[in-house]
């Protein structure tokens, strides 16, 4: 898949969070959304930090590490549910071990690829 040209990007004015304890991993995602026109990422290590972004912001969308830190997110992902923010889980778990109400979200598998990261994104935000 080619990069959507720089007048039709995926998520022009899209505001993300990304909830991720692996700083380069953080880079990484960064670097895609950014390319893929988000007006705004901000970033969350820790569960608590995520929970008062949350509560406290709005998102039209956020990517959440399955695992924080030894902690999982489900908290985050309750979260984020209760507000009727769309997101995606990215793991680097190998297997699907997803909770109840929560399967039919879709995972990225860590490492992934842009192209990986867009086809994700763009189910997301289908109508």
């Amino acid at each position: 898949m080619d990069r959507l040209p720089s007048g039709d990007k995926l998520l022009s004015g899209r505001r993300m969070l990304v909830v991720e304890d692996e700083i380069l991993v953080l880079m990484m995602i960064e670097d895609m959304l950014g390319d893929l026109g988000c007006e705004s990422v901000t970033s969350a290590a820790t569960i608590d930090k995520a929970i008062a972004l949350v509560e406290t912001q709005a998102f039209d969308a956020a990517m959440l590490d399955m695992n924080l830190d030894g902690d999982d997110s489900n908290t985050v992902a309750d979260a984020l549910a209760e507000r009727g923010v769309p997101f995606i889980y990215s793991t680097g778990n190998s297997d699907r071990d997803m909770r109840e109400g929560f399967s039919n979200r879709a995972v990225l598998r860590k490492p992934f690829s842009f192209d990986e990261l867009t086809a994700k994104l763009e189910r997301l935000h289908a109508p």
